[in-house]
């Protein structure tokens, strides 16, 4: 750029109002309009540009034995290579005896080490971005996107409060920058979880969901050879798919907070989740369905994106809050939403925190939750959704609406026996059971939420049947003691019809029908003027109860 054309641009600011950051005209041509020196040497390329500095030697080092990494396999190409070709970067280089170069060149002679030290230290140094250092007076700091996808703030002295030499020096391939020591490496939570000792257990369960995926978007087609897409460069995407429901905790531009059990606590917790996902043996890959589902049991609940949060103090919501923030206020709890965080008996209370680059990890030595909190939930199988009736008999039903507190759901189902005399039995299906204990429960509406002018005040007489699985997959049933139950005909009664009911195995997210609850009406002839046939049944509720162990 001319010294004319930048003196015109100075004006111009100058009229503006808007050029404080400029001393004078002089201190901007002697920063832009270099000597011959600084003119040949801008014509270096950066790895050349570090070979003549003598204090970068043990840098150049490391650079010319850690290799690039493709879609990771480890290629023919040194980092000295690449900055020393047409590629553009912006590169940090830390002088001679800040770091322990020896451990790092024996780092890079097998390919897991050369890996880490390519990501956590080469890459944690180098930027595809040309990014020039402002003054200390500016109004905010530069900041670059390193390749390991970490961000790095700074001046011209100092980045990331690593004092800077010399900032500024022009390459003909990027612009560099040296320091008096490396860039400090901020572990993003997931590398926490993976690597910290004392949480190494949740990690290494984590990485397990790692995988590639192929981007044909980023990819460079050569086109099609017989009616088959062919790429010239094929980039593949590292995905986590168990960080995908939880939380993108691997992201940089996230921001989380994450609470973590130390070992022996994290062993506990999960010992005792995994036992109410106990799958039965006809269940492919049950194994590793369970260990997922545990997972997520634990973890749901442990995830919190800080960008969703109100008011972190008051309450946390935990990422699955939001596809369940319209959860019927009728219900007795409402799930992934914890108060008073920080105060004694809160999720949060005594614990340590870490600092990570995207955001902060909270470790305990006492796991806050209990399964009743969390995974081990309420369920509902709503009448009205008649999708959950598998069998009838003589018996016809309509679907009501009625918008009441008391009434879950707003609606409920009328049963309606087909003769004055039948007795008439309804099948429905119950989904996501654990292995755990629940009081079973049916909720019968009075007729009065029909008719409150002319009330029905009989109460129904039915008995209940309650079909499960085995640890073989055989079919189970229970009479529920062939109780005859009798709701109250005066308000909405919650009908124990199975107290602490154990089930063997878990049906959590699968498509079988493996648990129904069956409601027969038992009237005798004689008993008709006593009892009521016709139903309003609101939903058979299973309430869970934690045994303690």
């Amino acid at each position: 750029m001319k010294t004319k054309t930048l003196k015109y641009i100075t004006a111009c600011l100058v009229s503006c109002g808007i050029v404080a950051a400029v001393t004078s005209c002089a201190d901007w041509d002697d920063h832009y309009d270099p000597t011959t020196a600084q003119t040949a040497n801008a014509q270096l390329t950066l790895w050349k540009q570090l070979q003549q500095n003598p204090q970068l030697s043990d840098f150049c080092q490391v650079l010319q034995q850690t290799k690039v990494f493709r879609n990771h396999k480890k290629t023919a190409v040194s980092y000295a290579d690449l900055l020393d070709q047409g590629q553009t970067f912006t590169l940090v280089a830390p002088v001679n005896n800040s770091f322990n170069r020896d451990s790092l060149l024996q780092l890079v002679q097998t390919n897991q080490g050369d890996s880490i030290v390519e990501k956590t230290f080469i890459m944690n140094h180098l930027s595809r971005s040309t990014t020039s250092l402002g003054s200390e007076a500016a109004s905010s700091p530069s900041v670059m996107l390193m390749l390991n996808s970490k961000h790095l703030a700074g001046n011209s002295q100092a980045i990331e409060g690593v004092a800077v030499t010399t900032p500024n020096i022009h390459a003909r391939n990027g612009i560099l920058h040296v320091a008096l020591r490396p860039m400090p490496y901020r572990q993003n939570l997931y590398e926490a979880l993976s690597f910290e000792p004392q949480l190494s257990s949740i990690g290494a369960m984590l990485r397990q969901y790692e995988h590639d995926r192929f981007d044909p978007d980023a990819s460079v087609s050569a086109g099609i050879v017989e009616g088959v897409p062919v790429y010239v460069d094929s980039v593949v995407v590292e995905e986590n798919t168990l960080l995908q429901r939880i939380g993108y905790i691997n992201a940089e531009d996230s921001t989380y907070w994450v609470l973590a059990p130390t070992q022996q606590a994290w062993q506990k917790a999960f010992d005792e989740a995994a036992q109410y996902f106990q799958y039965d043996e006809t269940v492919l890959k049950r194994d590793s369905i369970q260990q997922f589902w545990t997972l997520r049991a634990l973890l749901d609940d442990a995830v919190f994106n800080y960008t969703e949060q109100q008011s972190p103090t008051d309450s946390l919501i935990s990422v699955p809050y939001r596809a369940n923030r319209n959860y019927n206020t009728t219900r007795r709890h409402v799930y992934h939403r914890f108060l008073k965080p920080f105060e004694p008996g809160g999720i949060l209370y005594n614990t340590t925190q870490i600092p990570c680059s995207n955001g902060i990890l909270y470790t305990t030595d006492q796991w806050p939750f209990s399964p009743t909190e969390t995974y081990l939930r309420e369920l509902w199988s709503e009448a009205e959704q008649v999708q959950y009736i598998t069998a009838d008999k003589d018996c016809s039903y309509n679907i009501r609406r009625l918008a009441a507190d008391s009434i879950s759901e707003s609606g409920y189902l009328q049963i309606i026996p087909r003769t004055a005399t039948a007795n008439w039995d309804l099948t429905m299906r119950v989904n996501n059971t654990l292995s755990g204990t629940y009081d079973i429960c049916a909720i019968i509406l009075p007729k009065a939420v029909a008719n409150p002018n002319n009330p029905d005040l009989k109460p129904n007489k039915f008995k209940a049947t309650i079909s499960y699985v085995d640890m073989e997959g055989k079919t189970q049933t229970f009479n529920c003691n062939n109780t005859q139950f009798q709701n109250d005909p005066l308000r909405v009664d919650t009908v124990v019809i199975a107290e602490a009911f154990q089930f063997p195995t878990c049906n959590y997210d699968q498509n079988d029908i493996k648990v129904t609850v069956k409601l027969q009406c038992s009237i005798l002839a004689r008993e008709t003027s006593r009892y009521a046939r016709e139903m309003f049944l609101d939903c058979i509720y299973l309430r869970p109860r934690k045994v303690n162990n």
